[in-house]
């Protein structure tokens, strides 16, 4: 009886250590398929990511691009440092025969556009033989047109936004709701006019007026170079240099842009290569692979949430 106890058990032990075995190979070619199929998505992203794009090589005499898209502020997509690495790439490119800047900008930090309009002033200086226009989508306002009147020429679209040539600082005044809430202000500074525009403090003239005398300072900044960059050809209207806006074919009337035209028209008509190469600096591959990721996930996410508010 003994006998036959310990011969099943024997048997039990065999069948569930190799059970055991089982599961632990089953285990690792799982792990190993799914490691594979990883790899494999991977391999496509970045084969759809813009590093392989076809037909993007740059031989051959072409048209140098360089996108100013969005705010102009440090760390930003239009901040000086990526704009001003594309222009010096696009330049210095032995087979660049002419470069555009395209601007779709509302404006942003003066000292970025400043940044940018004398690097533009620069390369024209040592590439005498290298034409940049400066060619305007959707809008070119403020430190967006600062940047643009740089340019040898500047295209537009009929309905392009141009203009709004001013400077603008914000601030608010909660005075008289703290009263009313019965709240008390309490700042120390060390320093007369350390807290300068409080919106909690009652307005100081004399802080205004030195406020306004230095947006007049950066305001005439402003219009200099637009004058340096438009000469002749800028017409001084009612308005031109206090913040107004025009639209491309008004703008063409006054002298802000110079003629109409798109990126293409200005590759093919006017520098003579059709062929456009994009010179704009692109965030580093993993930045771009985690944005796509997460746009995935974002889409993913609302097309499940519609799907539940349908049914």
């Amino acid at each position: 009886m003994s006998e036959d106890n310990n011969w099943e058990k024997d048997v039990l032990t065999s069948i569930a250590t190799e059970g055991l075995k089982e599961q632990k190979r089953a285990r690792r070619w799982g792990i190993f398929f799914k490691s594979l199929t990883f790899l494999y998505l991977f391999i496509i992203l970045i084969m759809l990511s813009s590093d392989f794009k076809g037909g993007d090589t740059k031989s051959g005499k072409h048209t140098a691009l360089v996108e100013l898209k969005g705010v102009i502020a440090p760390g930003a997509e239009a901040s000086a440092d990526n704009v001003v690495s594309g222009l010096r790439s696009a330049f210095e490119d032995p087979d660049t025969a002419g470069v555009i800047l395209r601007v779709n900008s509302p404006g942003g930090s003066p000292v970025q556009s400043g940044y940018i309009y004398d690097e533009i002033l620069r390369l024209r200086e040592k590439y005498p033989d290298i034409p940049l226009y400066a060619v305007i989508s959707d809008i070119c306002a403020s430190g967006g047109y600062y940047v643009a009147s740089a340019a040898e020429k500047i295209y537009a679209d009929q309905a392009s936004i141009v203009g709004s040539i001013g400077v603008r600082m914000d601030n608010f005044g909660f005075v008289e709701a703290m009263k009313k809430l019965g709240i008390e202000r309490r700042t120390l500074t060390a320093g007369k006019s350390k807290a300068l525009l409080d919106p909690f403090a009652p307005e100081d003239k004399k802080i205004t007026k030195h406020m306004n005398s230095l947006l007049k300072s950066v305001h005439n900044q402003f219009i200099n170079a637009v004058k340096q960059g438009r000469g002749d050809r800028l017409k001084e209207v009612d308005g031109i240099f206090e913040g107004l806006i025009w639209t491309g074919d008004q703008s063409v009337e006054i002298g802000l842009v110079d003629e109409l035209g798109s990126s293409g028209y200005v590759a093919r008509e006017v520098i003579g290569e059709e062929k456009i190469i994009n010179f704009t600096m692109e965030p580093d591959f993993l930045e771009r692979f985690s944005k796509k990721i997460g746009a995935q996930i974002s889409s993913l996410l609302l097309e499940k949430e519609m799907n539940l508010q349908l049914r």
